[in-house]
């Protein structure tokens, strides 16, 4: 079981000095990779859009130069945040200035009142899924070194040149559990996907679990070559001995990967405790 941290939430006295310690316990305890949301707004539904939030692709970069070991990314960024091609490049830079420790987590997006409150694009349903699938095939076709138009749907690059290239292809983790599209495209795409943990005794994710491997067979995906990974929250107070015991409850539904979000703001004692869980 790998375990991993995502930071949401910034409302230290300080933040420069407190993530940069946050980014030292990750690489020291063996946490496998730091994730941090990517929003404009804080859009934890625990606390108000006026609490302190950070960009993530400046987050990232200073994760980066702060660690040496642990993996970078987003725990996921909306289709239509940002451009395709910047979203693609700033994945690609993370990537070289850290060694090859970039994810590229993308998702559909679901927040229409940050979009509106930022003037941010926030299409239909269905386009979203469109564009999202679209950013993925740019990725793809980017990382592979072909400069080749791209012709899709919403989207147009004439000369897509990516230089430097990524220190390695950097896995795509897709986010989101819808059963039609999500999942197929997970199918079809990613490396990696996450689930919520959701207390119903692991029903919800069996079935998800199900859905996914159902698309991988109509697809002729190796379903085995996809990391599951789950959401979940630490408690207050609980031990890295509790945390480890509730999370094998996940390796038994098939889950390799624990993402660990905290009801604080994370401090050192948190994230090495997230290690030491890993360790067990």
């Amino acid at each position: 079981m790998r375990y991993s941290v995502t930071v949401t939430d910034y409302r230290w006295p300080d933040p420069s000095v407190h993530l940069g310690h946050i980014a030292a316990s990750a690489d020291e305890s063996g946490v496998d990779t730091l994730w941090v949301a990517d929003h404009l707004l804080q859009a934890d539904p625990h606390h108000g859009t006026g609490d302190p939030m950070l960009e993530a692709c400046t987050t990232l970069g200073f994760l980066a130069a702060r660690t040496k070991r642990v993996g970078l990314g987003t725990m996921v960024t909306a289709a239509t945040f940002r451009p395709p091609a910047v979203t693609v490049k700033a994945t690609t830079t993370l990537d070289v200035l850290s060694g090859g420790r970039a994810w590229f987590g993308i998702g559909a997006g679901h927040d229409e009142s940050e979009a509106r409150a930022m003037g941010l694009p926030f299409p239909a349903t269905a386009e979203r899924f469109e564009r999202m699938e679209e950013i993925v095939r740019i990725a793809l076709h980017m990382w592979s070194g072909e400069e080749s138009p791209f012709e899709g749907r919403h989207y147009r690059l004439e000369n897509p040149v990516s230089s430097p290239r990524p220190a390695r292809r950097p896995p795509i983790l897709i986010g989101g559990t819808g059963e039609r599209k999500t999942l197929r495209m997970v199918a079809q795409y990613a490396d990696a996907c996450n689930f919520f943990d959701i207390p119903d005794g692991g029903r919800t994710i069996k079935h998800k679990l199900a859905v996914l491997a159902r698309h991988c067979d109509d697809l002729g995906r190796n379903y085995a070559e996809i990391e599951k990974t789950v959401s979940t929250r630490l408690f207050p107070g609980e031990t890295a001995r509790a945390f480890a015991d509730r999370c094998a409850r996940f390796a038994d539904l098939g889950i390799g990967h624990v993402v660990v979000l905290s009801p604080e703001p994370w401090t050192e004692q948190g994230v090495a405790l997230v290690g030491a869980a890993g360790s067990r």
